[in-house]
């Protein structure tokens, strides 16, 4: 029987892996060095959570680069250009997208702060403001958190997109350029603020179920970090909207919420609408949304839940967002897990995940079913692993 690598081990590959990507001179990693050349805003909050967990002080150069990118109103752009030619079909700005992100900054602080690193007074300054930004630029009147591009979701080819008129709603049509060139054109929809920022598209504007969890949760962490009252109250007020308006009680899941074009897709269950469970505090909703993760008819698979409900017709386990697992999602599903206790199915959940971290060669995304790695490989943030170490494997 061969001997299985140790946790330390594991720690080791993941340095590793994050020395391989990391750029000195802009002081962050590249989530690829091919593919993925630029900063994104979660992958680099990502970066320096998996550097605090390696008690490398580069966890606060990382967090730091995200959050120089700030722009005049406070908004946090998705990306950062990393040299060459600007992307400037990603909006106005000359260096940065015009495209905002899901905001882990807030969680970033929470866990370096945990492992004895000091953000400086500026950069906790900057992820307030951009906290501040989506709460007074892009909140209805409802108290829910909109976005107008797919980008701005995290997972841009995702199925409940797909009735706004993305092409390849079906497994036989989808094509990841033809899916890609149509998010480049919903750009040209986008009106933006005087300092560049995304501020509404006349074709679509959505409060997804997964997005809002992530702003409530990052403000809930900032809140905790900084024992700020104002933010933790934020948290919960939007934790209650999101109870109100977009639990789905058919799927047993939180739904998006279209407002601008789109329709029946914003409901197909995708394990997006999970993440309530990191801030709901009804534990009823909580535990009938964890609880897909491993049921076989939903989320559940070998190598970790699914992204898309197995039973469902878009359901692709080898496509991009139509069915593959992720390991930053499958990160956030465990905090979500030991967040309500269940240390049996999050010792679960890190088995899966590290295991198809390495049998995937550290893999952007995989396929949960085989293991199989997808997309980029190696990918930076699957060293994620190195902060659910402590729960598994065994």
């Amino acid at each position: 029987m061969n001997r299985q690598p140790t946790p330390q081990e594991r720690t080791d590959q993941v340095r590793s892996l994050l020395e391989a990507h990391w750029d000195d001179d802009r002081g962050w990693c590249v989530p690829n060095p091919g593919t993925y050349p630029h900063l994104w805003l979660w992958d680099s909050c990502f970066h320096a959570i998996i550097w605090a967990n390696l008690g490398d002080s580069r966890a606060l150069r990382e967090l730091d680069a995200v959050l120089e990118g700030q722009l005049a109103d406070g908004m946090v752009p998705h990306m950062r250009y990393g040299g060459g030619p600007a992307d400037t079909w990603l909006g106005p700005l000359a260096s940065s997208s015009s495209l905002t992100q899901p905001p882990m900054f807030g969680h970033a602080i929470k866990v370096l702060r945990e492992q004895g690193l000091k953000p400086s007074t500026e950069t906790i300054a900057r992820a307030r403001r951009g906290l501040d930004w989506l709460w007074e630029h892009r909140r209805t009147d409802d108290g829910l958190i909109y976005i107008v591009h797919p980008w701005e979701g995290g997972n841009d080819h995702s199925p409940r997109w797909d009735d706004w008129g993305a092409p390849g709603r079906t497994k036989a049509d989808y094509s990841r350029p033809a899916r890609t060139a149509w998010n480049k054109d919903r750009m040209q929809d986008i009106s933006f603020a005087d300092d560049g920022a995304a501020q509404w598209s006349s074709v679509f504007v959505t409060c997804p179920a997964s997005f809002n969890a992530y702003v409530a949760f990052n403000f809930a962490e900032l809140g905790a970090a900084l024992d700020d009252g104002e933010l933790t109250d934020r948290a919960q007020l939007l934790s209650t909207a999101m109870d109100t308006y977009l639990w789905d009680e058919d799927e047993q899941l939180w739904s998006d919420l279209a407002l601008v074009g789109g329709g029946a897709s914003a409901r197909i269950p995708t394990s997006d609408g999970v993440m309530g469970a990191l801030v709901t505090t009804d534990r009823t909703k909580a535990e009938a949304a964890l609880n897909q993760l491993e049921d076989p008819a939903r989320f559940g698979s070998d190598y970790g839940p699914t992204n898309v409900a197995r039973t469902h017709p878009s359901y692709d386990p080898g496509t991009y967002w139509r069915g593959t697992a992720w390991p930053p999602l499958n990160y956030l599903f465990w905090l979500a897990e030991l967040r309500w206790g269940r240390t049996e199915a999050a010792g679960r959940l890190s088995d899966r995940t590290v295991r198809a971290a390495v049998e995937s060669g550290w893999a952007e995304y995989w396929n949960p079913e085989t293991g199989e790695g997808l997309g980029a490989i190696p990918q930076s943030w699957t060293g994620l692993v190195v902060a659910m170490l402590e729960k598994g494997p065994r």
